[in-house]
């Protein structure tokens, strides 16, 4: 009966291939934009007392003559008590970007501050860093420049003893970095990821955290795919380092997971995944093993408390993921996962349902990332109609188009699977949910309906009927005006009256 009846259809409608070939074209397409959405930003320490941090207490703009008269007094000043609180009263005035472009005009102010900067005393080289930490959250690449000449010192004291002064220059270093090529330039030879990648091995979380972001900033480079991510040089490269498999450790779940420090490493995973170098490389690190865990960990997480914080991780942890599953060597070492399909699938339901509640704007996300399993794998399809999801997945259609065309793929990757997983699509809420997405403007959404459609009726013609007896004929005529879709509408018109 199943050849005949596809025999007889498939000279009226496109194949299967074609709607997996138009499925695949969109997903290359949300993987691109998910790879150039990042999140340069730049992060401001400030530990002012609370005297200082008072609402009457605003920081002035500084003349030339107050930043000359504040160099002076730090560099010559007798009392060390003086020379810190002139350097506390230049770092109060290059909060302002007035005042950050007065300093980079005056001759000799960046030498100054160097100077103080590696000085022999702590105070001073502590407030002297924190007016470079001022000056690196500037959005003029001008200001970022102008800081160079102490790029290599900041680089050096990352092998200090201060943790808190350890902090302090690696967001010092993560705002200059992003902000400017020429830093760049400078750092990679003087071996800014060896510097990093000993950092990691502090038992410090604020370090950890600071270090996350600074890589996270580097791996943002527009030159980061062809001259930092790749295993070509050991002075310059993160494949190249122990990063790669220390970011993992970070990752692990457990007691000793940190969620801050997991954040900043995940984000720095997606960049590095999304630079697509090496991913076979990572899938051997055993990173879809140890994500997949983390998926878990986090599916259980929100079952035990209503943090609104768990989606920071969620968010990077789930775009990782869906990129490595689009990998082929997936196919050659999946044992790595060390899953179960149904867990897997259980454990992003609950995390959908949490978003659905919590946080909309991450449901995309966790969408991507199922359709990315159900795409190539029958298994992952069989748990999600064994776990019964379907009817839960059908109630996130109202949400927004976008997460409408998501729901409708990923029942489209289940039922080109074929007339088993059809028959267990159908009968249900499958149809009254179609018919209600037919009714949609967005054409995009029409689209992935009318795709739906035409697989149902391909495997499953015992649909044609009841979707004639739900005037779905009628449904179809909305849309036979649109370019964009009426060749498609006008087959499923003739393939449903040819049932």
């Amino acid at each position: 009966m199943w050849s005949r009846r596809q025999g007889r259809l498939r000279p009226t409608v496109c194949g299967v291939e074609e709607l997996r070939r138009r499925r695949r074209e969109r997903e290359a397409a949300l993987r691109k934009a998910r790879r150039e959405q990042q999140l340069v930003s730049k992060r401001l320490l400030r530990d002012d007392a609370p005297e200082e941090a008072g609402e009457g207490c605003v920081a002035a703009i500084l003349g030339e003559t107050e930043v000359q008269q504040f160099l002076r007094q730090a560099q010559r000043g007798t009392e060390e008590k003086e020379r810190e609180g002139a350097l506390v009263s230049l770092r109060r005035g290059l909060q302002h970007p007035e005042t950050q472009q007065t300093f980079i005009r005056l001759e000799g102010s960046m030498r100054t501050l160097v100077g103080l900067l590696t000085s022999n005393q702590a105070l001073l080289q502590l407030e002297a860093a924190r007016c470079l930490h001022e000056l690196s959250h500037s959005e003029q690449s001008t200001v970022a420049e102008a800081c160079l000449p102490a790029t290599s010192y900041l680089l050096t004291y990352l092998s200090g003893h201060s943790s808190d002064f350890i902090e302090l220059c690696l967001y010092t270093l993560g705002n200059l970095i992003v902000e400017s090529e020429a830093v760049r330039r400078q750092l990679l030879p003087q071996g800014i990821v060896p510097a990093l990648a000993a950092c990691i091995q502090s038992p410090h979380v604020a370090v950890l955290e600071a270090l996350g972001y600074a890589l996270s900033q580097l791996l943002q480079a527009e030159e980061a795919p062809e001259k930092i991510i790749p295993p070509a040089s050991a002075s310059s490269s993160i494949l190249a380092s122990t990063l790669p498999q220390h970011m993992l450790q970070m990752l692990q779940p457990g007691p000793k997971l940190n969620p801050g420090v997991a954040v900043e490493f995940a984000w720095c995973l997606h960049y590095i995944i999304c630079s697509q170098v090496s991913n076979p490389l990572l899938i051997g690190h055993g990173a879809l093993s140890t994500l997949g865990l983390l998926l878990l960990d986090l599916a259980a997480a929100v079952q035990r408390t209503e943090d609104a914080g768990l989606e920071l991780l969620a968010c990077p942890v789930l775009r990782c993921l869906s990129n490595l599953l689009t990998e082929a060597a997936v196919e050659t070492v999946g044992g790595q996962m060390q899953l179960r399909d149904e867990r897997v699938v259980a454990a992003l339901f609950i995390l959908l349902q949490f978003f659905f509640q919590k946080q909309p704007s991450l449901l995309p996300e966790g969408l991507w990332l199922l359709n990315n399993l159900t795409a190539n794998s029958p298994s992952f399809c069989t748990s999600l109609l064994s776990l019964d999801l379907i009817e839960p997945l059908l109630q996130l259609l109202p949400v927004s188009n976008v997460v409408s065309v998501m729901v409708l793929t990923v029942l489209c990757n289940v039922a080109e699977k074929g007339p088993a997983y059809c028959q267990r699509l159908w009968p249900g809420p499958l149809l009254p949910a179609l018919l209600h997405t037919l009714a949609f403007s967005d054409t995009e959404v029409v689209g992935q309906s009318l795709e739906l459609l035409h697989l149902l009726f391909l495997y499953q013609p015992e649909a044609i009927q009841v979707f004639l007896q739900q005037s779905g004929l009628q449904a179809l005529e909305r849309h036979q005006g649109e370019a964009q879709l009426q060749d498609r509408v006008y087959a499923l018109q003739q393939t449903a009256l040819q049932g």
